[in-house]
């Protein structure tokens, strides 16, 4: 068995900007979203590129300007030696954090010293389905034949976890408002300050409102019935709205992973070590439920109970996640998201991964926890599941 243990000495973003056109970071290219944190990194480090021994990003859209290795592109596009590789990662909303997942494997196998594990998305620039536009559809002949009903889209699986863990309407839209406000709250007395980024002039997080409130919430209407889904789910009564999920986002993130070897002979502090890690498929129709045996699976790895864990990071695709998520694991209201989660933060889709990694080992310093738990629900019924240690 390997004695090797990876650290993390770094996280960084991009505040985070609305993705639809005229947001924040709408005009940046991906490529120089991406690149920006790259450089951020090597900077707030003292590293030379050429000590880099990969660039592994996530990125779900790749296509267009985010086609090409989108990694390998930001990596020249941030002045990176022209010998230090990149590879883009596609594991839906968790590609970052599965970035972060084989750079740190890859450390403790002795393949890498040092990695940055990171991900970009523009959701502004390439909408949201944009690849599977291109060519035709993902679902083949095959998929059809196993699923003849049909699979759905994101916003009807979570209707469907509503649905089956009997959450309200006025559930979700209260857990979205905290959302807000414990994002604010933390905003306001500079808990990120230390993993942000300027990025075109941007210095706070364009997605967070802090004046939301659940009554206003309640105003909107759902975003995911249609006529044909109706007929199908006669048992929903469409409680997910734009208001209990996470806003379309724009942003980048970069986490400087290495040997705890490397990091002493450096002269760098690790922050946190990776523990455990898990990764799961689950019912490809509820979608959003593997984030529930991820966590099952990394605690037991892990050694570790829910009570041991200080925080948890779960994403907030949409507000029924994380909600039916605790409802199974018995799990500490205070201790969910404690800075707000994706509902305000907002969720850009390659990058999400390292950046609730980024807010997760802050928490943890800020409050002085020892173990957190980061898990992330995937497109096609995936989800990735990590546990850290403060150091």
């Amino acid at each position: 068995m390997s004695t090797r243990t990876a650290v993390i000495v770094d996280v960084v973003r991009t505040p985070s900007g609305r993705g639809k056109p005229g947001g924040a970071l709408s005009g940046v290219h991906p490529v120089d979203l991406a690149a920006g944190v790259l450089t951020a990194v090597l900077e707030r480090n003292g590293l030379e590129s050429t000590q880099i021994d990969d660039v592994l990003l996530g990125c779900v859209s790749q296509a267009g300007e985010q086609s090409a290795n989108i990694a390998r592109q930001a990596v020249l596009a941030a002045g990176f030696d022209e010998s230090v590789p990149a590879t883009t990662i596609d594991r839906q909303c968790g590609s970052s954090q599965q970035a972060a997942h084989f750079a740190a494997q890859g450390v403790i196998a002795g393949a890498y010293d040092i990695v940055i594990a990171g991900g970009v998305e523009s959701m502004s620039r390439l909408p949201l389905g944009i690849a599977a536009s291109v060519g035709g559809s993902p679902v083949s002949p095959g998929i059809s034949a196993r699923y003849p009903a049909g699979l759905v889209n994101q916003g009807v699986s979570a209707e469907l976890i509503a649905h089956r863990w009997g959450l309200s309407r006025a559930e979700l839209d209260a857990y979205a408002a905290e959302s807000h406000r414990r994002a604010a709250d933390a905003g306001a007395r500079g808990s990120f300050a230390g993993q942000l980024l300027p990025t075109a002039g941007v210095t706070s997080d364009e997605t967070v409102r802090a004046a939301t409130t659940a009554a206003a919430l309640a105003a909107l209407g759902p975003a995911f019935r249609t006529d044909a889904y109706a007929e199908r789910f006669p048992e929903l009564d469409w409680r997910i709205t734009a208001g209990n999920s996470s806003p379309l986002t724009d942003g980048a993130s970069a986490a400087l992973i290495m040997s705890e070897e490397r990091a002493v002979e450096l002269g760098l502090t690790p922050r946190a070590r990776f523990h455990a890690f898990a990764v799961v498929g689950d019912d490809p129709l509820l979608m959003l439920t593997g984030p529930i045996p991820a966590t099952r699976r990394v605690l037991e790895r892990g050694g570790l109970t829910m009570d041991d864990l200080d925080a948890y990071e779960v994403n907030e695709a949409f507000a029924s996640v994380p909600l039916a998520w605790a409802a199974e694991l018995h799990a500490d209201p205070a201790k969910l998201n404690p800075w707000g989660g994706a509902i305000a933060l907002g969720h850009a889709l390659g990058s999400s991964g390292t950046r609730l990694l980024g807010t997760l080992v802050a928490q943890l310093e800020e409050s002085g926890g020892r173990w957190g738990l980061q898990t992330m629900c995937e497109g096609g019924g995936m989800a990735n599941a990590t546990i850290i240690e403060r150091l």
